[in-house]
This record gives C-alpha cells, structure tokens and sequence, in this order.
C-alpha cells in the first residue's frame, strides 16, 4: 500500500493521542527533515539528561563565528542576536518548537532578521526548584561552581554552532540539537600560602529549604605557622566571585606566555602584566615590610547571581548575616584572627565597592574600616542616571514632544556605545523574573521585595521602563546607603567615624561618581562627629578607579591587596579601642 507522508503524519499523530494523553506535546514524531517545516525546534540528548528539566532557552544569532556566539551577547554595537523563552519540563529527544514570539533582543521580533545567512547556537540555562522557608516555591539557575555565569555554568546544554539561512519576513525553518554539556569545574587545591574554607550555612539553608554553602580563599601572611601564638586582622575584600586567591603568584611569570590584548584597557600583553604584578605582590606579601594580615576572598553566589551583594534581603536571604556572624567567625576561628571589629575591614570596587560601604553602614561595630572603590550606585538619586524617586521613566527624559534615550555606558571622552533600555533588555533575554544572572536584575534581587510569586518586584517595566514608586520608596529605606547614612547618623555615627572612604574615576563607565558626589554632600555635612574618613576622584578614570593617582586602571585594579592593607594599618590608631593588640602581628 502506497501512503502518502501527509498521511503518515496523521497516523502517528493519532497514534500520539492514543499512547500519550498524559503529554501537552506530539512534537516528539518530527523527524529532523520535517523540522525544517516546523520553523526552529530544538532537543537534546538522553544521555545529557534522563529526567525532565525546567530552564531558559537561549537563541543566539551572529553574523561570525569568530568566537562561540554564547559568548557574544553584549549591550554594544559588538554585539549579537538573542532571544529567550522559558521551558518546563523539557525531555530528551522531545524536539519543542521555539517559541516566534520570543522577546529579542536588539531586534525584538524573530521575523525582523534582516536577510542573510548567519551562525546560530542555543543555549539552555537550567533551572532548579526551591521551596524557600516562606512558602514560596522558586525556579532559580543553581550555582554550580562557575559563580552564576549562564554561557559558562556546568550543567548547561548548548549546541554546536551551524550556518543557516534566513529570509527577512519569513518565519526560519532550522532545527538545533543542543549535543553539548558543560563540564564540572575543579576545586583549588590547598598550597602554602592559599587556603580554601566552605561551611554550610544555617541561616541560607533555613532560608532556601535546601542545603546552602558559603566560603572563602584565605591568604595567610608570611610567618604564619612559624608565630602560632599570633593573632590577625582580618583583610575582606569584596566582590565578584572569585573562584581562586587572584592577584597572587609564586612563580615569576611564564617566559612562554602568548601574550594576549585587553580590549577593555586597549593594552597589548596584558595578561603578562596580570603575571607580573601577582608575582611582585607575592615578593611584597612576603617581604620583611608587608603588614601580617589575613587576605580573604568571600564566595557566597546566590541563585540570582555570582555573589550576595553580602546584605539581607527578602528575595535572598539573610546573606549579610551568613557572612557576618557564621563564615568570618569560623575563619578567624580556624586561622586565629583576632575576631574583633576593629580588627576586620572590608575593600573592594564596583560590586565589592558598593558591597564593602554596605556591611560597614549595616554592621557598624562587626567592621573597623571600609575602603569602597567605583561603587555601584550608592544613592538612588543616581542610580546610575536615574533618580527613582523623581523620575518617571527609567529609559528615557521625556518631554511634551520628543523622547531621549538615557545613556548606560560611556568611554573617558563621554563617547556612548549603549542606552540603558538596551542593557536591560539584554538581560531579559536571558531570564524572566531577575534570573538573567545580570547587573540590574541582581540590584532588584537584593533591594525589592518580593512579588506574590516569590521573585523579586520589578522597580521598573522591563519592557517599556515606567518607574514603581512603592518599590523606589522600598529601597530607599532599606538599601539607600548615602540616604540610611543621613537618617542614621545621629545613631551610629561614632560607629561610622574614621571607617568611611570612597575613590571613583569622574568619567565612571556607568555614571556612578554621581552618586558618590551626593554621598559625599551627605558626608560633608555630618557633625558631632564628623566622618573623618576620605572621599576621592580620578581625572578622567574610568569604572575601576580606586585613588591611585600614579598608574592607570590596568595597573591600580590589579593592587587593591597592597593598597588598602597599608591604608588600614596606617590608620588603626583611630579605631582600635584601648589595649588593642597593635604589635604581635607587626613582626
């Protein structure tokens, strides 16, 4: 009998129906040639997965394939195409159609595509589910070891990179099997002078239902099994995760190193600079000069992104407290601290900047001295260049007949190469409900409330960038630092004394020296006491600036260790109480 494949489709469709009343989907019976007739289905293989999975799945579109196009997907004219959908119970070898009315980004519309042939690869971000101590049931991407990084997270499926052929206008008929996984990432080793700690927190465990470490990268000072009667301070410096003791490096630089340019500093060779000044720093760190501190690295990524922002909140959880009172004890327990405010200070840039101002305006006696370098936003009155209190709009100045976008990155000379609509919608692309792992969903993550779902309220429209003045007003008392400063100061300013200093480049990548201009106003003003404390800029630095006025941000970045140590040490007389031990870890 001679059955036409129109038939045959409908005969096992039926067939489907008959065997499978329990699945939503038929789209198992597409061969791979009729796919192409489907418009873009995508699987992926058994043995990647056996069970279901609930994620993000990424279409990434490029006109090169001069590199992986997971990893293309930036918020300047570099960049290339994405769109995203969310996925629930995917299975192997169920090819599930891609959804054409995917939010895209920058080309909104699938169909837009301008004409051409192009390199695809998608990309599935795995979601795990949590059923949090409030109540809430959460789909988040667990962190796996990469600190929360979607294009580089194990565990994720991606595909080979293919040519294909698009017709503007024209739904695109292409299938995509996602046959690659990413790998788990090994743990560092212990050496002489670098050890590594993770504990399980009680606090984050309770909070997420589940089992939740936190830990950390301690670099011992020189001299340290050799003076066992010797207490430390504790140097803390915050930021992005770091998945080893980054800076520091025994060996002299590789005679054999390929030398690679920095687009970012637009310096050839850089990664023999990184080399050289990590090795000069452990020739400083294990000099007869160098004060005996304990250097630590905080790890603590949350499924929202590569760390905490090492404060409480609502969407998750009481990191602030995890840090402060259950992992810094247990390091300074296991490697004799001296377990004292006064004698923990905290440093760091950006997200460590912001990060490093926060415990010290949160936990005023648990941290003798912040040193915050180009932070995040630190007054949302510039939150980058949105005021959310007063402003409508988060993308554009608006007038009563034109519209402006509003800037998000700019170069030294003010140059713009990206509007803060576009940075946010890039990051749409990669997750709904603040789980692209991103900056601006990471800031909503820590700062607003919850929404009745449990993911984090939205302090703007993603889409079109109306500002929600209840979730403005949220975080204004709640994480505000400039403004808490002000309201509090009466309460713990000679707590705040002597311990606040902050260092931004005027011509800040993101805009954020102005903030620091308004905290400083804020500063400037405080009585009985007096902050007493520094605020400082670069001349025409950019993001990473972090008071060094003798070298330029491809050098100072890479010194934060020896820079903020010594400015510690040099000021301890001011906040250490009476009978302070000042002397035995001089030697």
């Amino acid at each position: 009998m001679n059955i036409s494949r129109f038939t045959l489709f409908y005969i096992l469709l039926l067939l489907s129906f008959t065997f499978n009343l329990t699945s939503c989907s038929v789209s198992y019976l597409i061969s791979e040639d009729d796919q192409a007739k489907e418009g873009i289905t995508m699987t992926f293989p058994k043995e990647h997965y056996a069970e279901a999975v609930d994620g993000r799945l990424i279409l990434l579109i490029s006109d090169n394939n001069s590199s992986e196009m997971r990893f293309q997907l930036r918020d300047d004219s570099k960049k290339c195409q994405g769109f995203g959908m969310d996925v629930n119970q995917w299975k192997a070898g169920q090819a599930i159609p891609f959804a054409l009315n995917s939010f895209g980004y920058p080309i909104n519309n699938i169909e837009d595509l301008p004409k051409g042939e192009y390199f695809v690869q998608a990309l599935f971000h795995k979601y795990e589910t949590f059923i949090r101590a409030d109540g809430h049931v959460v789909k988040l991407p667990m962190d796996r070891g990469e600190g929360q990084q979607w294009n580089r997270s194990p565990g994720n499926l991606y595909s080979t990179p293919k040519k294909v052929k698009i017709i503007k206008g024209e739904t695109p008929q292409f299938s995509i099997h996602l046959d690659q996984i990413i790998p788990p990432i090994k743990k560092p080793k212990d050496t002489k002078y670098v050890k590594h700690i993770q504990i399980r927190s009680k606090m984050l465990s309770d909070f997420w239902g589940r089992d939740m470490h936190i830990g950390a990268h301690v670099l011992l000072p020189e001299g340290w099994d050799d003076h066992p009667d010797v207490k430390y301070p504790l140097a803390i410096q915050h930021g992005h995760f770091p998945r080893d003791f980054g800076g520091f490096r025994v060996e002299p630089p590789d005679p054999n190193l390929k030398p690679t340019y920095s687009e970012r500093f637009s310096v050839d060779g850089y990664n023999k600079t990184v080399q050289e000044e990590a090795h000069d720093f452990y020739k400083l760190w294990t000099g007869p000069d160098f004060p005996r501190v304990l250097a630590v690295l905080i790890q603590h990524p949350t499924p929202y992104y590569d760390d905490s922002y090492a404060v409480n909140s609502e969407a998750q959880g009481p990191y602030g407290d995890a840090l402060t009172y259950e992992l810094i004890p247990e390091i300074e327990k296991r490697f004799r601290g001296i377990g004292e405010g006064w004698s923990r200070f905290v440093y760091g840039g950006s997200t460590g900047g912001w990060e490093a101002l926060a415990v010290q305006v949160k936990y005023p006696k648990e941290y003798g001295m912040c040193f915050a370098a180009c932070p995040d936003p630190i007054d949302f009155r510039a939150y980058c260049l949105v005021n959310i209190y007063e402003d409508e709009n988060a993308y554009y100045k608006e007038g009563p007949f034109k519209k402006t976008l509003v800037a998000g990155h700019r170069d030294y000379l003010g140059n713009v190469d990206a509007a803060l609509r576009d940075m946010n919608h890039r990051e749409l692309i990669l997750g709904t409900r603040g789980r692209s792992g991103q900056q601006w969903d990471i800031w909503e993550a820590t700062y607003s409330p919850i929404d009745k779902d449990g993911y984090p309220k939205r302090v703007w429209n993603r889409i079109t960038g109306k500002i929600d003045k209840e979730v403005a007003s949220y975080w204004k008392e709640n994480y505000d630092l400039a403004y808490i400063m002000k309201r509090d100061w009466a309460k713990n300013g000679k707590d705040w004394e002597h311990k606040i200093h902050l260092y931004c480049g005027d011509m800040d990548n993101y805009y954020l020296n102005n903030a620091v201009y308004l905290a400083e106003d804020i500063l400037n003003e405080t009585t009985e006491p007096h902050y007493n404390g520094e605020v400082d800029y670069g001349d025409r630095a950019e993001h990473c600036w972090n008071g060094d006025h003798d070298n330029g941000n491809h050098i100072s970045r890479l010194r934060y260790h020896r820079m903020f140590i010594q400015k510690y040490v040099d000021k301890i007389d001011k906040i250490a109480p009476e009978g302070a031990d000042l002397e035995s870890w001089r030697y």
